[in-house]
């Protein structure tokens, strides 16, 4: 049970948007699309989900082409930034149509997130603020209990305490009822504790397809006396380095080795790897 994506690539006029990307999204797991803006990730989000053509490629999901397949494609669910619903419809009522449409779509689930959330089941979808436009489709994305669920960019408009609440129940949705996560966004920080799988996208290609933890365990960084760390990074894979006064930090790729006495090692975190590996391809 998958997702396969093979050789896709989209072009818009003399604009490539993706190049020959190739994943394979497995059943389970919470997956990370990673990107900074114009990377890629709603075209591929976008065709993932039949809302798009690519020029070239194949998507399959388990083991059925997408192509002109509503079968295939009733078994994912994307929560995008578009209202996908008519604006004069009232929240109540797009609740009755997902209900047609989508045959797992927990009606009383949703209507008990709406009132936790605080969102009006009553009101016309236009009349809804921005922030409470993006908490009715996450409610809708939590509900419909699709194998493949997808969340591009889904805090966008959000209060603090408001994206809390999304991060706490979509963890406890997903330990319930367990399915496929792809969570797209650029708030890094934010999703990280969530994300099992890391696919980091630019320039429509992908650069990075690796569970988290290996990939902020393969990398560090390291601080003290500039010349003391020009030194010691010499030979080595070195993502980013930043000078201040005397001091010098660099995040570096791979095993951490002995560090020589006067200098510090830490960790990274997936966001500050995120920002090393795009400075280092800032650098190409």
């Amino acid at each position: 049970m998958s997702i396969e994506i093979k050789n896709i690539t989209k072009d818009f006029g003399d604009t490539r948007a993706l190049d020959q990307v190739t994943l394979t999204l497995g059943n389970g797991r919470i997956y990370g699309l990673l990107g900074n803006n114009g990377a890629g990730k709603t075209t591929l989000l976008s065709i993932l989900t039949g809302r798009q053509y690519p020029t070239e490629g194949t998507i399959t999901i388990d083991g059925e082409p997408i192509a002109n397949n509503d079968k295939a494609l009733g078994k994912i669910f994307l929560v995008a930034e578009q209202n996908m619903f008519p604006e004069d419809m009232k929240v109540k009522m797009a609740f009755d149509t997902a209900e047609l449409f989508y045959p797992d779509f927990d009606r009383e689930y949703a209507e008990k997130l709406a009132q936790k959330f605080g969102l009006n089941t009553k009101k016309k979808i236009k009349a809804l603020s921005t922030g409470y436009s993006s908490i009715f489709r996450l409610i809708l994305g939590l509900s419909v209990n699709t194998p493949y669920l997808i969340f591009d960019e889904p805090v966008l408009g959000l209060d603090a305490q408001h994206r809390d609440m999304f991060y706490r129940i979509l963890l406890e949705k997903y330990a319930e009822r367990p399915c496929t996560i792809i969570i797209s966004t650029h708030l890094i920080a934010e999703a990280a504790d969530l994300i099992e799988h890391a696919v980091i996208i630019r320039n429509g290609r992908i650069l990075k397809d690796s569970p988290r933890e290996e990939l902020t365990a393969n990398a560090y960084s390291v601080s003290g006396p500039a010349g003391l760390v020009d030194k010691y990074i010499e030979g080595k894979h070195v993502l980013s380095a930043n000078v201040l006064g005397g001091l010098k930090t660099a995040c570096v790729q791979g095993r951490r080795d002995t560090l020589p006495e006067g200098l510090e090692a830490s960790a990274l975190n997936l966001q500050d790897y995120f920002i090393s590996l795009m400075e280092e391809e800032d650098r190409k």
